[in-house]
């Protein structure tokens, strides 16, 4: 979750571990909240100071207020928690699984990928853009699983102050758009799986 666009030192919203700060956008890490740092309060103070008077305010008030206030044991709870309720948010209908609670998978990163593909029956695996640098396209393709990379094209849309700042957190998303949100995303971005393979 990137810090409001007026922050003039350029800091990104951060939750305190037992070893220090750790972003927010690291969802699949376990680290324990140091919950004697103030990190609630301090996100607090930047997100209202900026965008209290958002148009949109009120749609993720609510899911705000449980952050600050919740006690929170690790990043992954925390994560996990928030992407669902955005997701919901967004009005996105595609069901959300935690690896984690799947059950046991090999440690190899994509034999790992490759074993929850056919755990749901699929043959094709959606990758982000950064994985043509680090997958290891061979076993898929033993394994007869296709892939497709999504290229991510930012959208321009409303925002509250100046001019348009691109790679904000969703949450400048939905404050400036609302419900319109999820469907300027979308015609920004082609489907993958109405295109041919891009391996």
């Amino acid at each position: 979750m990137a810090e409001p666009k007026q922050d003039q030192d350029g800091r990104r919203m951060a939750v305190a571990d037992c070893s220090g700060d750790l972003s927010l956008s690291a969802i699949d890490s376990g680290g324990e909240i140091n919950s004697r740092e103030k990190w609630q309060h301090k996100q607090k103070q930047a997100i209202v100071s900026n965008y209290k008077k958002a148009p949109h305010w009120p749609m993720l008030e609510p899911l705000l207020e449980e952050i600050w206030t919740r006690e929170w044991k690790t990043i992954a709870q925390l994560n996990i928690h928030v992407v669902r309720k955005l997701v919901e948010i967004l009005g996105i209908e595609t069901p959300l699984h935690v690896a984690s609670e799947m059950g046991v998978f090999p440690d190899d990163p994509d034999e790992r990928l490759i074993a929850i593909t056919k755990h749901f029956g699929a043959k094709t695996y959606l990758a982000g853009s950064g994985g043509h640098g680090y997958m290891d396209m061979e076993k898929y393709e033993r394994n007869q699983v296709k892939v497709d990379f999504q290229e991510f094209n930012h959208p321009v849309y409303r925002q509250l102050f100046g001019d348009f700042m691109p790679f904000m957190s969703v949450i400048d998303l939905i404050f400036n758009n609302g419900h319109e949100s999820l469907q300027i995303i979308r015609e920004n971005n082609e489907d993958p799986c109405h295109r041919g393979p891009s391996r």
